[in-house]
């Protein structure tokens, strides 16, 4: 990152085989030349080893890296009592103070956003149904009001997300993946996104909305996996701000793209720039 940023660097760029040779030894071989990995794993690593070299603590002013990225939920989490309890038995528990709803305030540098299970059935003529969904429906996870349910092994919890704080370039994750005692399933589901002029500010109360200058933003990176949980490969289209155009990168290939083809791709990272107040009217 010295180097790159560098006003005396001879060359105003550092190679791609520099920046992975950093990454190596970083991450104590966590992530390799030789195998890939995966981008959700290497993008938190990245960002928290930077945030730590910047000399970053839990603050969320103590590195550029939390003042870009890192924004607040709420998380309002119950515990559900056991199904095999008689009704009786289950009004009691509810009443104790284990059963009582919790809230905490987290930070986030990402924000997981879970698809809706596939289809099971084949259509007329043998082929999968490739389903889609909005990222509006997606996004109503996060409204504060959408209860969801999560199983550890023991327990099992209802937990309502509600954001509380917007960075000024949100983070998505598509979680695609689940893993079971088997294999890898991967969740095909397109996710149907604007490109531009998106607002997130749908999703925010309006006390927290009207503690935003702005809530609109623009998608200025998208990383897509392409084919099998274990063989698929990704690429990444991103937007040049200096000439308006985006382009599509897989290793060292660089293409052109229209952002309309962009949206027809299974989705896995998304990087939203806020826009400010002037732009968004």
């Amino acid at each position: 990152m010295r180097k790159l940023w560098n006003p005396r660097n001879f060359k105003a760029h550092v190679s791609p085989h520099e920046m992975l040779q950093a990454v190596v030894l970083w991450s104590r071989k966590k992530f390799q030349f030789t195998k890939q990995g995966d981008p959700i794993d290497f993008l938190s690593w990245f960002l928290n080893a930077l945030h730590l070299a910047l000399n970053g603590t839990k603050s969320p002013d103590s590195s550029i890296i939390y003042k870009t990225f890192l924004g607040a939920m709420r998380i309002r989490t119950r515990k559900i009592p056991p199904v095999e309890l008689e009704e009786k038995q289950r009004l009691e528990l509810l009443l104790t103070e284990e059963y009582q709803e919790r809230v905490t305030d987290s930070p986030f540098l990402y924000l997981t956003c879970d698809l809706p299970p596939p289809p099971l059935f084949k259509d007329e003529i043998m082929e999968n149904i490739i389903p889609q969904v909005n990222l509006y429906n997606l996004l109503t996870k996060f409204n504060g009001e959408t209860e969801k349910e999560y199983k550890t092994y023991k327990e099992n919890f209802l937990k309502k997300f509600e954001i509380t704080k917007l960075p000024p370039y949100l983070i998505l994750y598509i979680k695609r993946f689940t893993k079971n005692t088997f294999f890898v399933e991967k969740n095909p589901t397109i996710v149907n996104f604007p490109v531009k002029n998106i607002d997130f500010g749908d999703f925010l109360m309006p006390e927290i909305k009207a503690r935003h200058k702005s809530t609109v933003y623009d998608l200025v990176a998208n990383i897509v996996h392409d084919g099998e949980p274990d063989k698929g490969t990704y690429r990444v289209h991103l937007l040049h701000k200096g000439n308006g155009k985006w382009y599509e990168m897989q290793d060292l290939h660089v293409t052109d793209i229209l952002p309309q083809m962009i949206t027809l791709t299974e989705a896995y990272i998304q990087i939203y720039e806020l826009k400010s107040k002037e732009d968004s009217s």
